[in-house]
């Protein structure tokens, strides 16, 4: 696990970049506290940060070339098949090894099947090889998006790095992408292949770019088997039988995953998921540690009395890290100054806390993330599965929907959440599949995010150009969905772009490893192969997940409300950041002058906040925050 970065010049004006190299390179220190460094000649530069995992020894230091001197590799992420493939290549001829690292076998199975390479891979990764010989990059991101990976390409040069900020130290033009605003101001978060600057791309989750004569190609090599337009059918496999393979795809995908030179842990949130993954690590490593996060002054989000549960019937070493409000609240500064492109999921905050208290016990963590996207665990797929097989009731839900808007709605108590949810499923109702979808993923509709955009930034915003990027992210949702079209949008929309960066970006702000047995390929194909009834129904969510592991974890496990990982961002947004909204980052002479915002839609936004019917207002202030501080320190 580490933080790559590189730069091919192709000319002199492009060289003037190349001498940022150093500088691209510390940017990502964060992500690799271990080891750094850089080759670069005359137009070429490759840099690495190292977080050292497999092989700690300083021949497995990167940027790591072959005997040849021809192909150099620098790689981020962990390749957890790679002794199989190192005794495969011994078997094809390739005997000289000179470490014992993942990266090697990385390296020297390239340079035998180039892109082929990408289909042996078990693990999560972003990596670049350069060819000396033939003058060219090749650069691939894993199959999920588990590992980020941003590129630009002008006339003079391309660059790539794990991170925006690195990207920044070349020195670029910063042009913002009112599309990618727009949308921010919707979801919270900018989907690839877009960023909010318009000359930096992310790559897609399973695609690979090969860079020569100036040129850089995108393909893709993976996406998940699952296609409802082209008359799929589901496996005819019965369900004790699917219960037992995945058993044994998900006990696989952790043993494959316990591999480290360095100590290991898990967390554990006392949910089913995490849960499930310790008890199988737990079976294969007696000592394992496990780490959770609880909230004192939360206790109706506290779980910590079902980790301990956990920690106890499977006997791990177990941690746990009591937080009060004030806690969670001195880490916001750290985090905002840490996320150099807009990124306004909360709960990031708990994983940022999680992921440092259990690096000083451990530099690799295993956790659950994924099982909710792949399994149906959500709110959403409970309100989606009811509008597929609709009937009176949420009819009468949909018909009472003047009445859920005249209500005071607020996350903040069970009676205004309960309206909440009402008043969005009637919302829900009358809209087609996909902008059923797409109002449910996010906190704001198209109307209310381009009321905040300013004169000048309706300007520079091209409706028609949104609506093809939207398109393109809802394309994989027909307009009589099942609950696979819905799973399939979210493990190409919310998961990589939302959860996966959450967690990579606070897990790496701290040097911490995390592995995601449930994204293991094997285990998503399988999944996407079994028909809808076998993940969700009229009275479970993650069926199959809960009903093989059943007789494996404690009983009282089972049977309750599925807990968010929240903060109570109402009630900072209100008191403890009250000063910073109204005297500086939203404040009317800021945002006048900055001329992005409307500053009379984005005071209306505010009196919400500070009403008796706030609903979802406080998510929409933590993006405008989040921008604004971002702004403010990168333009």
């Amino acid at each position: 696990m580490c933080g790559i970065t590189g730069i091919f010049a192709f000319n002199l004006v492009g060289k003037f970049n190349l001498v940022n190299i150093t500088a691209a390179t510390q940017a990502l220190q964060k992500r690799g506290p271990d080891h750094q460094d850089i080759y670069y000649d005359q137009f070429v530069g490759l840099g690495h940060r190292r977080l050292s995992i497999i092989d700690t020894s300083a021949v497995a230091h990167q940027p790591m070339w072959d005997e040849t001197k021809r192909y150099c590799i620098v790689f981020n992420g962990e390749i957890f098949n790679f002794p199989e493939l190192k005794k495969e290549l011994e078997r094809r001829g390739v005997t000289s090894f000179f470490s014992h690292s993942d990266t090697e076998v990385l390296l020297k199975l390239f340079i035998l099947e180039k892109e082929k390479c990408l289909q042996r891979l078990n693990g999560f990764f972003a990596f670049c090889v350069y060819d000396k010989q033939e003058q060219t990059f090749f650069l691939a991101r894993d199959r999920f998006g588990v590992k980020p990976l941003l590129y630009l390409l002008d006339e003079d040069k391309f660059l790539f790095a794990s991170e925006m900020k690195s990207v920044l130290a070349y020195g670029i033009e910063k042009e913002i992408d009112y599309t990618s605003l727009h949308t921010y101001l919707q979801l919270n978060y900018i989907p690839a292949p877009r960023t909010i600057f318009k000359n930096v791309k992310k790559l897609m989750p399973g695609h690979y770019i090969e860079v020569h004569s100036r040129k850089a190609v995108v393909h893709g090599y993976y996406q998940i088997p699952y296609d409802s337009s082209i008359n799929y059918q589901p496996s005819t496999i019965d369900y004790p039988s699917a219960k037992e393979k995945f058993k044994q795809l998900l006990e696989a995908s952790v043993q494959r995953r316990l591999i480290s030179d360095v100590p290991l842990g898990a967390f554990l949130s006392g949910g089913i998921d995490s849960s499930v993954v310790t008890g199988l690590a737990a079976r294969h490593k007696p000592d394992l540690h496990t780490f959770s996060i609880g909230f004192r002054d939360e206790k109706f989000f506290d779980e910590t009395n079902y980790a301990n549960l956990v920690a106890k019937h499977f006997n791990t070493q177990h941690t746990v890290f009591s937080l009060t409000n004030n806690d969670l609240y001195q880490h916001v500064h750290s985090i905002l100054d840490y996320i150099d492109e807009p990124f306004a999921d909360s709960s990031a905050i708990n994983v940022y806390i999680l992921s440092k208290e259990t690096r000083q016990h451990a530099t690799v963590a295993l956790s659950g993330d994924g099982a909710d996207e792949l399994m149906a665990g959500y709110n959403k797929h409970e309100a989606f599965r009811k509008i597929i097989n609709r009937g009176w009731k949420e009819s009468a839900v949909a018909l009472l929907h003047p009445f859920w808007k005249m209500l005071p709605q607020s996350r903040n108590n069970y009676v205004g959440n309960k309206v909440r949810q009402l008043n969005r499923f009637a919302e829900g109702m009358k809209l087609l599949s996909s902008e059923r979808y797409w109002r449910w993923a996010g906190y704001a509709n198209d109307d209310e995010a381009k009321k905040l955009f300013s004169t000048q930034s309706i300007q520079n915003f091209s409706q028609q150009e949104f609506e093809m990027f939207k398109g393109d992210l809802l394309k994989t949702i027909p307009e009589h969905e099942a609950m696979n079209d819905i799973l399939l949008t979210d493990m190409s929309l919310v998961l990589p772009n939302d959860m996966l960066t959450k967690v990579d970006w606070m897990s790496m702000a701290n040097g911490l490893e995390v592995r995601t047995p449930f994204l293991d390929f094997e285990l998503v194909n399988f999944a996407f192969s079994l028909p809808d009834e076998f993940k969700i129904n009229s009275t479970i969510r993650k069926r199959l997940v809960q009903d093989a592991f059943r007789d494996m974890l404690p009983t009282k496990l089972y049977n309750r409300p599925k807990k968010g990982f929240e903060v109570p961002m109402l009630k900072w947004l209100r008191h403890e950041m009250k000063s910073l909204i109204e005297d500086d980052l939203l404040s009317e002479n800021f945002v006048r002058a900055q001329n992005i915002f409307e500053y009379d839609e984005v005071a209306r936004t505010k009196k919400q906040l500070f009403s008796s019917n706030p609903g979802d207002v406080h998510a929409r202030v933590w993006g405008l925050i989040v921008f604004q501080w971002w702004w403010k320190k990168y333009v």
